[in-house]
């Protein structure tokens, strides 16, 4: 039960090329947002479709890979955890935001 407690999987498309980082220790970061739709109707019985965006890292091999393959509106799967992280902006506020620590890249569909 370990495995599942803190797991995400994703199903969507790239919404813009990775921005890619590379840092002095030969490690590399590739940072790409992922839009995922659903379709429901409502109480009403319209359909509505919805988009969410969900921030997504990868690192080390992923990274290479996201940066040669990925191009806006690849359909991928990603499978990962939630990260929590915050820092203090230049007014000294606070900021908190949540991103997707990918540890698997499927690449789904046609090349974009």
């Amino acid at each position: 039960m370990n495995s599942i407690k803190n797991k995400v999987t994703l199903i969507g498309n790239i919404g813009n090329a990775p921005e890619i980082k590379s840092f002095d220790n030969n490690k590399k970061m590739a940072r790409v947002s992922v839009a995922t739709n659903e379709v429901y109707k409502n109480q009403k019985g319209e359909r509505v479709s919805e988009t969410t965006w969900h921030n997504v890292i990868m690192w080390g091999n992923l990274a290479t890979i996201a940066e040669k393959l990925l191009k806006k509106g690849s359909e991928v799967a990603i499978d990962g955890k939630i990260v929590n992280r915050n820092y203090t902006d230049k007014d000294g506020i606070k900021r908190y935001f949540t991103e997707i620590q990918a540890n698997e890249l499927v690449l789904l569909g046609k090349a974009a």
